[in-house]
This record gives C-alpha cells, sequence and structure tokens, in this order.
C-alpha cells in the first residue's frame, strides 16, 4: 500500500483550507489584516530555515545597533 505522507507545508495550508471553509467571516477579517499588514507566516513558510536565521539576525543586530547609537 502506498502511503500518503504531507510535508509540514502540506499540513499546514491543509489545516489553514479548513478553518477557512468552517469561519467564512474569520476568514474575512484575517485576509484583510494580512492584506494591510502582511503575514510573517507567509514570508517565512517560503524561505528556508538557514536564510530565516540570517534575517532574525539582522533584525537583531539592527536594534542593537539602534540602541548603542541612538
Amino acid at each position: 500500500m502506498k502511503e500518503n505522507k504531507e510535508t509540514p507545508e502540506e499540513r499546514r495550508e491543509r489545516v489553514r483550507q479548513e478553518e477557512r471553509q468552517g469561519d467564512p467571516l474569520g476568514n474575512l477579517k484575517d485576509s484583510s489584516e494580512r492584506a494591510k499588514y502582511g503575514s510573517l507566516v507567509d514570508l517565512v513558510g517560503g524561505l528556508n530555515w538557514k536564510v530565516t536565521l540570517v534575517i532574525l539576525l539582522i533584525l537583531i543586530i539592527g536594534v542593537i545597533g539602534y540602541g548603542l547609537f541612538f
């Protein structure tokens, strides 16, 4: 028998789709907020963990640098 194994990304997307189908008004609110502010989940979900780590390090170094100079 062939087993259908989902990747974590596929599982998250399937759960997200199920939630959208169950609560259409909540989906409308979530969609409008994502359109305004963006979504960290969507940003990080498409990136490799190493790229995510580099982005976080750059942000942390930037905050520390800002604190030292201002």
